[in-house]
């Protein structure tokens, strides 16, 4: 089975369905609850879908931010000053924690690209057109996050992409207006529209494994 190497993770969005949470907190920074061993932490949910890449072979990274999204990329720069402290602080558990992830960001190339206006998910995606080169590459929206026992679902996805040279995962839901919606025909996907006010189906976009030729201007 192919091993991917490359994603970019669209991170620009403004949040407004969640406001006010997200009025001064990127929604990609909100959040959610992790398991690490016996335990609960709380981690922002970029953190997750960044680390079940890397668990998955994921090493090079293109994230695409916007205005007002610092605290991502300082969430992203390794403070080791901080998890010393933390030690002196007999929080040993959370700093294993987040030397592990920081672990995880310097075994990786993090490239950030800027999406100086709100053009969508699609142009998002196009800007990382040339950090991309001719690999396949996966594509995952920083405000997603798809729990799965042993990440069956990225082993599923890339299984899919075997034997195709695009691959798409998708999730039904009850209100697909509030997403990215698939337009399928029979089991081909036709395009993706988004928060369509007429859904075209119910369901909704959630990660891609694509090659660099499919990027193209709408």
């Amino acid at each position: 089975m192919i091993v991917i190497k490359k994603a970019v993770i669209a991170a620009a969005g403004l949040g407004t369905r969640l406001l006010p949470a997200t009025k001064e907190l990127p929604k990609e920074m909100l959040p959610v609850f992790s398991r690490e061993g016996n335990s609960l932490c709380l981690k922002p949910m970029l953190q997750l879908i960044f680390e079940q890449l890397f668990r998955n072979g994921v090493k090079e990274f293109c994230f695409v931010v916007g205005r007002g999204k610092r605290s991502v990329v300082d969430h992203f720069t390794p403070d080791w000053g901080y998890v010393d402290e933390l030690g002196k602080k007999g929080k040993d558990e959370l700093a294993k924690d987040l030397e592990a992830f920081y672990r995880m960001v310097e075994q990786s190339t993090v490239v950030w690209l800027n999406q100086s206006k709100p053009k969508g998910f699609g142009h998002a995606v196009l800007l990382s057109r040339p950090f991309m080169g001719t690999e396949p590459f996966f594509v995952a929206a920083g405000d997603t996050y798809i729990n799965s026992k042993w990440d069956d679902h990225i082993r599923r996805l890339m299984e899919s992409f075997d034997t195709a040279d695009a691959s798409l995962l998708l999730e039904e839901v009850d209100d697909p207006s509030i997403y990215g919606v698939a337009v399928l025909e029979g089991t081909r996907l036709k395009s993706v529209v988004e928060k369509p006010r007429v859904p075209p189906s119910n369901c909704h976009n959630a990660l891609l494994c694509l090659q660099t030729e499919h990027i193209q201007v709408a």
